[in-house]
């Protein structure tokens, strides 16, 4: 027992000041074998944060598991970085060179594992997958997005002009523009912070209170009334005794009494109470405040209704039950619709030209009728309780004129009627519409690149790294000399250590869209045509074979040709189903998952399967999950028995 306790430290020790974590962070392993990384679902996973040496031990040893301990030297540890088997990333490991040195000690040092120790290697992923101890960040304030402020003054004081379509755009951060990483506050947003605050209290108080915002008879107890009342809606919780006396001194600036409800309201769009909004608290008093704050941004986008601020002013807010009824409200359809234009990007298609020579259907109301589809057909799967993994295999859209004839579809009797596609058309679900397949392209061409790209960030949560610094991301031009598909062009990325590693990851992917063109339309060549250059050189048009197969790199059995084969392989993925989770789970709590939310969105995915990927059930788990993250399931089965 004594040798056996002695050979444990004397491995451990020799595994935590190995060199090997430095000669794997060179090869950079980490860029895809990491929680987002697409080789998540593999053995090797490293852990994230800030590494200590005992979680470098703990990741050393646990590798043990891609060690052959009969024969080490064909361990995929070694036969994969090296490249000896085959392997996504490449050689990541030179052979015979001093790292691949290194490496063969390590796993022999591994093999030799047994115990104790060998019992702690297998707990580290079984620790990770828990949490590692770690605690879920705390997020006490976030500042209301431009949807939410538009949405906000029109519940609080009836403006409908939307006037923060008129601040600074906001940046897109992990995928969506709510992120708390992306909401800082620039000198140009609080100046228009200012001028929309004055637009919009003149608007408020033109004519006198014809909109009872005051609705008292002016005197000292109306101005006091006033202050409490609009201040609580305001700032989404009551005044404090402070707050009160300025904003009725502020009030009390003003003779006439409306120019004083003008000058408060200016004031308090202003504050930072109003501008941001608690997600945490401490104060006892104020909790059912921010939970109820909380629950209606979160489901209508929105400022609590009068229900919602009669259930705080009692000190309890029913999660569940105000879940329901606010999911039945048409508010949720509006905040919904919000999520999905972030996460399926519908900005990137009502900004996009395309070559009007190659694509003159293409036009302004074109690509707001690509979105208005994908909106139509996500609501549909959402409202009407369908299955949600149909997102990706439902035969049909929701087609107008414009799309009718992008399509080649008989446009229906009214705008955006349900149309079933015809099977030779290979479209289904979200990657068989025009929205998908446009955005994803170039002006005049379609890009493999980029279509692949969209498919691992949006549906499988995968990051796939950046580019090299340096590396010429230009493919060579269509050439008379070399006619060339896509593909072939694309061929580049393989050839070229410096691509290859992540385009093998996406291109393959977007090859399997390549009977769709820049605009989404169907065809079965590729054509092209090469500008002349006179009579010496006229101009000439390549008509090529079009090899649409494709696959999805870590995706068991997903070789496909087409959008509707591709739709039927992510309809069934794990990986895809939890990745919707996750982007629900982003958008709703305003930043990526860490290693302590992992419990959380397992379970959260575990409820999406079992509640048959219904997404309103998904909804009312991650709502209740917030208030209560050991009873997410019970929040989602006690939807589904309403």
């Amino acid at each position: 027992m004594r040798t056996l306790f002695l050979f444990f430290l004397i491995s451990a020790s020799a595994l935590a000041e190995s060199p090997l974590y430095a000669v794997l962070e060179k090869a950079d392993c980490h860029s895809c074998h990491n929680r987002d990384g697409v080789a998540a679902g593999t053995r090797l996973l490293f852990p994230e944060g800030i590494v200590s040496p005992e979680k470098k031990e703990a990741f050393l040893l646990s590798l043990v598991t891609l060690v052959d301990r009969l024969e080490p030297g064909k361990s995929l540890l070694l036969e994969k970085p090296t490249k000896r088997t085959s392997h996504v990333g490449g050689e990541r490991i030179k052979q015979g060179s001093p790292e691949e040195a290194t490496l063969r000690a390590w796993i022999g040092e591994l093999a030799k594992l047994n115990g104790d120790s060998l019992a702690k290697a297998l707990r580290y992923r079984e620790e990770e997958e828990g949490g590692g101890g770690q605690k879920a960040p705390r997020v006490e304030l976030r500042r209301l997005t431009h949807s939410q402020y538009n949405q906000t003054v029109r519940d609080l004081v009836g403006d409908v002009s939307k006037p923060a379509d008129r601040f600074p755009p906001e940046d897109f951060v992990n995928g969506f523009r709510n992120q708390i990483q992306g909401q800082s506050l620039s000198p140009l947003l609080i100046e228009s912070y200012s001028e929309a605050a004055e637009r919009i209290a003149q608007s408020a108080m033109r004519g006198g209170d014809t909109r009872g915002l005051i609705g008292c008879k002016p005197s000292l107890a109306c101005r006091a009334k006033f202050v409490r009342e609009f201040g609580l809606k305001a700032f989404r919780r009551p005044l404090e005794s402070g707050e009160q006396k300025r904003y009725e001194a502020l009030f009390a600036t003003e003779k006439e009494f409306v120019k004083g409800a003008q000058l408060v309201i200016e004031a308090m769009l202003q504050s930072t109470n109003f501008l941001f909004r608690l997600e945490e608290t401490s104060d006892p008093k104020l909790k059912p405040y921010v939970t109820a704050s909380r629950l209606s941004y979160a489901l209508w986008d929105t400022m609590p209704d009068a229900a919602l601020f009669a259930a705080a002013a009692q000190g309890s807010v029913d999660v569940r039950a105000q879940v329901n009824r606010m999911l039945d409200n048409p508010r949720a359809k509006v905040a919904l619709n919000e999520f999905v234009g972030q996460w399926l990007r519908f900005d990137r298609i009502l900004t996009a030209s395309k070559d009007r020579r190659k694509h003159p259907q293409f036009t302004r109301e074109t690509a707001v009728a690509m979105a208005e589809e994908a909106r139509l057909f996500v609501s549909d799967l959402v409202w009407n309780d369908r299955n949600f993994m149909e997102l990706f295999t439902a035969p049909y859209g929701y087609v107008n004129g414009e799309l009718a004839g992008i399509y080649g579809v008989p446009a229906p009797a009214q705008e955006f009627g349900k149309v079933t596609f015809p099977a030779a058309s290979e479209r289904a679900g979200i990657l068989g519409q025009a929205l998908f397949l446009a955005s994803t392209a170039k002006p005049d061409e379609s890009s493999p690149t980029a279509r692949g790209l969209f498919v691992r960030e949006q549906f499988l949560c995968q990051h796939v790294p950046d580019p090299p610094a340096g590396v010429n991301t230009n493919l060579p031009p269509f050439s008379a000399e070399r006619p060339e598909t896509n593909r072939e062009r694309l061929s580049a990325h393989v050839t070229n250590p410096g691509c290859a590693s992540c385009h093998s990851l996406i291109d393959p992917i977007g090859f399997g869209f390549e009977k769709f063109d820049a605009i989404g339309a169907r065809r079965d060549k590729f054509e092209f045509t090469t500008p002349g250059r006179g009579q010496k050189a006229p101009a000439k048009a390549w008509t090529l074979e079009i090899d649409s197969t494709g696959f999805v790199a870590g995706v068991a059995k997903s070789a496909f040709a087409s959008p509707s084969a591709l739709g039927a392989v992510l309809g069934e993925s794990a990986q895809c189903q939890e990745c919707l989770v996750k982007q629900y789970f982003r958008y709703t709590f305003g930043r990526t998952e860490t290693a302590a939310d992992r419990p959380v969105i397992r379970q959260l995915t575990e409820d999406f399967r079992r509640s048959q990927y219904r997404f309103k059930a998904l909804i009312a788990s991650m709502m209740f999950s917030r208030e209560n993250p050991e009873g997410a399931v019970h929040a989602a089965r006690n939807h589904e028995s309403r």
